[in-house]
């Protein structure tokens, strides 16, 4: 398991939390350069799909964001190369966490 610092180690627990609250496939977490935290779990809709990720990421954005400092994808798969291109965009060098359903996380 990769040590994490303790407000990365947040992201964790409140990506795990957005997952079991909703019983998604993921939860994720961002935080931006402020330390706020936007948190989401995948949706799967009809006439709308996004990971976790998309979709706190498009919170951020939404709420005047422009830098994000860390991110957190966390579920069963954390394969999510469109929600990682859009935590990119808002921060090139942005430091991507995964975890599995138990919280032990390793690098993007």
């Amino acid at each position: 398991m990769t040590e994490l610092s303790a407000e990365d180690a947040k992201l964790v627990t409140l990506a795990r939390s957005a997952r079991a609250r909703s019983r998604a496939d993921q939860g994720a977490a961002v935080r931006d350069s402020d330390g706020r935290t936007y948190v989401a779990s995948t949706v799967w809709l009809p006439s709308l799909s996004l990971s976790a990720l998309q979709l706190a990421v498009a919170m951020a954005a939404s709420s005047g964001v422009n830098k994000l400092e860390a991110a957190v994808i966390l579920g069963e798969w954390t394969t999510d190369e469109p929600g990682m291109a859009a935590a990119r965009e808002l921060a090139p060098n942005i430091v991507i966490f995964t975890a599995d359903p138990s919280g032990a996380v390793a690098p993007a």
